[in-house]
C-alpha cells in the first residue's frame, strides 16, 4: 500500500507545481501544447525548462500560467 501525499494533484490533473517532464511523460498530448507555446517563451520549452514547474516556467518566460494548465488541461481530457 503507498501513502498518497496530501500535496499530490488529483490524478488526472495538471497543476502548476508540477514540472514539464512530469506532465508530457504522463500526457504525451501536451507535447503539442508545449510546442506551441515554444513560440511565447522564445525557445524550446521541452529543451530548456524540461525540470522545472509550470509556476517557474511561466515567470522565467512570462508566461500567462493561467491559460497555460487550462490549454494542457483541455489537452488531456480530450
Amino acid at each position: 500500500m503507498t501513502d498518497k501525499s496530501k500535496n499530490d494533484p488529483p490524478t488526472g490533473t495538471i497543476e502548476p507545481g508540477m514540472t514539464v517532464l512530469d506532465i508530457v511523460s504522463t500526457y504525451s498530448a501536451t507535447q503539442d501544447v508545449f510546442k506551441r507555446w515554444d513560440a511565447k517563451a522564445g525557445e524550446c520549452i521541452c529543451c530548456n525548462a524540461l525540470f522545472d514547474p509550470l509556476e517557474t516556467v511561466a515567470e522565467k518566460y512570462n508566461l500567462d500560467l493561467t491559460a497555460l494548465v487550462q490549454e494542457l488541461r483541455n489537452a488531456v481530457s480530450m
